[in-house]
């Protein structure tokens, strides 16, 4: 069995979240912004098209919408 890409899980992962709540890059950046988190649209599309980013930024991605769960599998 091949190793899953990672990359993609962690990128897909943020991407759907931003989908369900009706979220761009743009208000994204206002969201983080209003958590002390300084990243522009253009820095979080970049992170997250290469799917390389710490955890950290995760993690105050997921603080910045609200996000008090998250189900990795169904």
């Amino acid at each position: 069995m091949s190793d899953p890409n990672w990359k993609k899980i962690a990128s897909t992962t943020i991407k759907t979240e931003l989908t369900k709540k009706d979220i761009s890059y743009d208000d994204l950046s206002i969201k983080l912004k209003e958590i002390n988190v300084v990243e522009t649209a253009g820095n979080i599309a970049n992170k997250l098209s290469r799917g390389t980013f710490s955890f950290i930024f995760a993690l105050q991605v997921f603080k910045a919408l609200g996000i008090k769960n998250l189900r990795l599998e169904d």
